[in-house]
């Protein structure tokens, strides 16, 4: 099993780094990994994006064109990445920035109002966290107490007071989205 996942939005939404979440808690459950960042020059308020790749096999390439699934926190993600996830893929929505409704039909779309859900959890930051609850709650690539486990080993020392609140996103997402149904995939 190989799982593609693309999270993007601007820079300083946290983007990189729930990327990394994936990507170490993935490492520590023994998966194979990749983790592949990019950001524009600007960087905080430019684009940013990463791609994860996680693998019970070898990983040929870094590269993704057409991901299984794909995490994005503003307008200009999802019209980028949108037509790219793979039919019958998840597609998770920062609906709070995303400006219109998600068009396609044939993938499941969970969209939360991540940055509301994140203010009220007492930090607008969090929204990243609380997609990638949402993400595993759809796409159960990892479970949600690996997903914990990596926040605590892997939280940069200056981070560590924050880890709790992270933990309380994800599970707010996760718990979300399993109340969330794609109408599209009703029909």
């Amino acid at each position: 099993m190989q799982v593609e996942i693309v999270i993007a939005g601007f820079g300083g939404q946290g983007i990189l780094f729930a990327g990394q979440v994936l990507a170490y808690a993935a490492m520590d459950a023994g998966k194979n990994v990749t983790w592949f960042p990019s950001y524009g020059p600007e960087m905080r308020g430019g684009t940013a994006n990463c791609t994860v790749i996680i693998s019970d096999e070898e990983i040929g390439s870094p590269l993704v064109r057409y991901p299984r699934a794909a995490i994005v926190m503003n307008r200009p993600s999802l019209d980028k990445y949108e037509p790219l996830v793979q039919s019958g893929g998840v597609l998770v929505v920062n609906a709070s920035m995303a400006g219109r409704e998600v068009e396609r039909t044939d993938v499941e779309v969970v969209a939360l109002p991540a940055s509301e859900m994140a203010e009220a959890l007492g930090d607008r930051r969090l929204a990243n966290m609380v997609l990638v609850g949402a993400l595993l709650a759809r796409l159960p690539v990892l479970t949600l107490e690996q997903v914990e486990r990596a926040l605590q080993e892997h939280m940069p020392g200056r981070h560590r007071h924050l880890i709790e609140q992270n933990i309380q996103a994800l599970r707010e997402g996760a718990r979300a989205a399993q109340l969330a149904c794609s109408p599209a995939l009703l029909s």
